[in-house]
């Protein structure tokens, strides 16, 4: 019986609202959408004491039905609304988010969030059917005053609902790193009827902290809230509710280590407090308005690493500084060393100092790079890692604590609706002058409704045209490729076995999309058949072909040749792609490092093997060593590929699973490391052979080691130059060196043309070629007497030598030109792994250590790899599979420093480690006394 009388007084009054509007002579229509873009979307425009006020200012108001919105349907008929599912009488349609590209009606004023003015992707496609179907937008973001303030914003409760949020996870998250706190009983926004009852649970949770009942292990907590706007003091209102105490910026590493755990310290960041110019130092404010791109922030260095939750309130212009980057989180996210951190009794130890994040901006890749999605009410926070992981499920592991709900003022419906139709109303007027069928200049808004207009009779209006621009500059940046749009490419110069590895690892990631260029364009076709990538034939000096392939591309890998780099990052130079290669820098290349940095590229080298990984296991060692208070004394380290045991049998012990020329040339560089305190320096041109020596450290293998290039360079590279010993070698299996002495010795590893081997040359034979090489006039000298003069030369074991590798049969030669290329092609075909056959690689650092109470150690790092005869060699696995990382870190903003860069940043090697470790490449520590 009260459900009919409700429903008679329903009626009732809808009869009174037509009758009254029927009465009205101006015919204004307006209309309130359903939310639809999200299940938790309970806000409206206007509350119903809005929709009474417009009532009685004539104005007919259309409420689409929804039993979602906070405030029931009852509440508008009783103000006076029509409640009905068509709005199309409406002339302007007022919602808060996106509306759906087929829900949009043609010809009408439009008023809503549209998160098009950074020309957002997502919301493009909305955009073009606006234009199409001649909407005229208004967006609440763009209601501006004359001082560039907004005048309509959810601001102050996504403040509010976010700080609520954020205090619920930081219970969570310290309970699962082994803490209970008073946290743990504030329940997330959207669980309170209102924000009076939050902020009651947040008192009762302060009184609590003031009692001392935060456990001392977690020492003082530091909540920094960037920003002074709306949505920065409704944060602040509710963590003011807490015991707290606000210090400036300059204070909170003091109070990280001192304060007290019996309140909670504050501390507003504003723009003057991070922000300086690249060139000079020294903030204006003026200047920042109007070049940002001349600014850095300096939050991640001064202020982030004492935070303990930060509340990011800041909105975030294209081209403004970020205020954390990705590299900049890794840093704060590993963990830390550092004596504000107290040690737990009873329960773990914090990891790092920055427990939690708040992005109440919700602009992903925006101030915070790392944020580059929102989480949701349904799944309000993640743990972020130092290695890109985004943990939703658990509150248990290594990250911070992030929420980044981009419709945060949704939980608080009736407040934030309340609040903001307040701030709206007293330009409705204004906005209800619309009439999308008129031309925008027959009009005459207010400046405050006219700046905020964004697309009129079928186009962008003169002060958004920018974001067709953008737009474009957008695209241009990611470097979409034809038939793949939404791919970032990446080259691949070269096609050989190391490229195998590259290939599969970057096919992972269907983001991005992989060329193969290549001579070969055989082996070029097979890998892109295998991994569903694409391929080109390419020669390497081919100027025109390098240009075109690195002008398409993002980022180029460069597995060429080493003496090609240089060349190759040219070419990256004037292209604007980056460059990631496996081998040491060039000294070309290393000139390029000024002129990358200007534009904003990154050359990354010496990111495979050796060099690579002895880099990152040296340096992660060399770290922990020295954050505990240890000295390095020495370093000794050998890096080398070989055939496993099983199938060294041949002269050289060897086998070629990379570039052979590469392995012979190094056989007669010079070299030159630092021996207990003295420089030791081997010439070039075949002295490196004869300084071999056994090696011991793994008694199952008979090894020898010679040293390699310039070692004395790591001891400033490394960061240990008290050392009295740095050495780096190359590992082989014994009996290499008196083979290579032999080759040497014959004259096959000279690099200098030779008349005989010239291509266009007659015909000749290895042994024909050998006579040459002895002397002999007489080329139809007896076989035995052949092999006698040889050894005359090159004594026994070094005959016994080139006779097995069939350098003195009747087998013509494919010449190269150079002795050097000659014989490097033949080993290659002669030495090379058959399909059954597998390769192995070691890598042993020696670290001599003096700790503080004077005691000494040994520290020993071992890395072994076996290659897999049905995938990749250890040699392509172990230099192609931290390339292929290292790559993908560049390529999605991990590594950020421009210029000619190796990956000696804690941030980098240890991401490429725990990388390199989930891919099932790991290596050994063991220590022991040496006193």
């Amino acid at each position: 019986m009260l459900h009919k009388s409700a429903t008679l007084r329903s009626k009732g009054q809808i009869i009174q609202n037509v009758a009254f509007y029927s009465s009205t002579k101006t015919r204004r229509v307006i209309a309130i959408r359903r939310e639809d873009q999200s299940v938790w979307e309970r806000r409206a425009p206007f509350s119903p004491s809005n929709v009474k006020s417009l009532v009685r200012e004539g104005v007919k108001v259309i409420v689409q039905p929804s039993n979602r919105r906070a405030y029931p349907m009852q509440s508008y008929i009783n103000a006076g609304a029509i409640v009905q599912e068509d709005i199309s009488e409406a002339s302007v349609i007022f919602g808060v988010k996106q509306t759906p590209i087929d829900l949009l009606i043609p010809n009408k004023t439009y008023c809503f969030f549209s998160h098009t003015i950074k020309a957002q992707e997502a919301n493009m496609p909305m955009l073009d059917a606006m234009l199409a179907k001649n909407i005229r937008l208004i967006d609440y973001e763009k209601l501006m005053d004359d001082k560039g303030n907004r005048v309509v914003a959810f601001g102050k409760y996504a403040g509010v609902a976010g700080m609520v949020n954020i205090l619920h996870g930081l219970g969570l998250r310290l309970l699962a790193l082994g803490h209970h706190t008073p946290f743990m009983h504030i329940g997330p926004a959207h669980n309170y009827r209102n924000s009076s009852m939050a902020r009651q649970a947040i008192r009762d949770a302060g009184y609590e902290v003031a009692l001392g009942m935060m456990p001392k292990s977690l020492g003082p907590l530091t909540f920094v809230f960037t920003g002074s706007g709306n949505v920065s003091q409704g944060s602040q209102e509710i963590f003011q509710e807490l015991p707290h105490e606000y210090v400036p910026p300059e204070m909170l590493r003091k109070v990280a280590e001192h304060g007290s755990p019996n309140k909670i310290y504050g501390c507003e960041v504003r723009r003057r407090h991070h922000l300086v110019r690249k060139n000079g130092g020294g903030y204006d404010a003026d200047e920042y308005e109007e070049h940002p791109e001349r600014y850095i922030s300096t939050f991640a260095q001064k202020i982030a690493p004492y935070t303990s939750v930060l509340v990011n309130c800041i909105y975030w212009a294209v081209d403004s500084p970020k205020l954390l980057t990705i590299p900049d989180a890794k840093h704060l996210i590993m963990p830390a060393h550092t004596p504000w951190l107290p040690k737990s009794i009873g329960a773990p130890a914090l990891p790092h100092r920055m427990l939690a994040i708040c992005d109440i901006s919700a602009d992903p890749g925006g101030s915070i790079e790392f944020m580059n999605e929102c989480t949701t009410i349904d799944t309000p926070f993640c743990l972020y890692d130092a290695d890109r992981n985004k943990d939703t499920k658990s509150f248990k592991g290594a990250g911070v604590l992030v929420c980044s709900i981009d419709n945060m003022p949704t939980q608080l419906p009736r407040e934030s609706t309340d609040f903001f139709g307040d701030l709206l109303y007293p330009y409705a007027e204004d906005i209800m002058k619309s009439d999308a069928t008129k031309p925008l200049e027959e009009h005459k808004f207010s400046s405050v409704v006219h700046g905020s207009i964004i697309t009129s009779n079928g186009r962008l209006t003169p002060s958004f045209e920018y974001i067709n621009e953008l737009r474009m500059s957008n695209t241009r940046s990611r470097h979409k490729v034809e038939g793949n749009d939404q791919q970032s490419p990446i080259v691949i110069l070269g096609s050989g076995l190391v490229s195998a590895p590259v290939v599969e690892y970057l096919s992972r990631d269907k983001n991005i999309a992989v060329t193969v260029a290549s001579a070969v364009k055989e082996e070029a076709d097979a890998l892109a058949e295998k991994y569903g990538v694409s391929s080109e034939y390419f020669e390497a000096n081919d100027e025109a072909a390098l240009k075109a392939l690195t002008s398409k591309a993002r980022l180029v890998i460069s597995l060429l040749p080493y003496g090609l780099h240089g060349t190759v990052a040219k070419a990256c130079l004037n292209s604007g792609a980056h460059l990631v290669t496996a081998s040491y820098v060039r000294p070309e290349v290393q000139e390029l490092h000024k002129s990358a940095k200007e534009a904003g590229l990154t050359f990354l080298n010496e990111v495979g093997l050796d060099p690579g990984i002895d880099h990152l296991l040296a340096l992660e060692c060399i770290h922990n060593i020295q954050s505990h208070g240890g000295r390095i004394d020495s370093f000794v380290s050998y890096c080398g590929g070989l055939p496993a045991p099983e199938f060294s049998d041949n002269a050289l012990r060897y086998k070629f699973s990379w570039n052979p020329r590469g392995v012979l040339l190094n056989t007669i560089s010079s070299a030159k490391y630092l021996s207990k305190g003295q420089i030791v320096e081997v010439l070039s041109g075949g002295e490196l052979m004869s300084v071999a020596r056994e090696l011991d450290f793994l008694p199952g293998f008979a090894f020898e080691g010679f040293p390699n290039r310039d070692s004395t360079i790591y001891s400033t590279l490394y960061g240990i130059e008290e050392a009295h010993t740095m050495f780096r070698g190359t590992i082989r299996y014994k009996g290499f060196a008196e083979t290579m002495k032999a080759l040497q010795l014959f004259g096959l590893v000279d690099p200098n043309s030779h008349p005989s081997l010239h291509p266009d040359g007659p015909n000749i034979t290895w042994r024909q070629f050998a006579c040459e090489l002895l002397g002999l006039l007489d080329q139809s000298i007896f076989y035995d007497n052949l092999k006698s003069r040889a050894a005359e030369q090159l004594g026994p074991v070094g005959a016994q030598a080139v006779e097995s590798l069939g350098l003195l049969s009747d087998s013509e030669i494919v010449k190269c030109g150079t002795p050097l290329d000659t014989i490097s092609h033949y080993l290659s075909k002669k030495l090379q792994l058959d399909k059954d056959e597998t390769d192995f690689v070691v890598l042993r650092h020696e670290l001599g250590v003096t700790w503080s109470d004077g005691k000494k150690e040994k520290r020993e790092v071992t890395m072994t790899v076996r290659g897999d005869p049905a995938s990749h060699t250890a040699m392509a696995r172990t230099v192609g599979l931290p390339t292929a990382i290292a790559a993908k870190m560049v390529l999605d903003g991990e590594i950020q420093e421009r210029g000619v860069v190796l990956p000696f940043a804690p941030v980098v090697y240890k991401s490429l480690l725990s990388r390199l470790r989930s891919d099932g490449i790991t290596a050994k520590e063991t220590s022991r006394p040496l006193n």
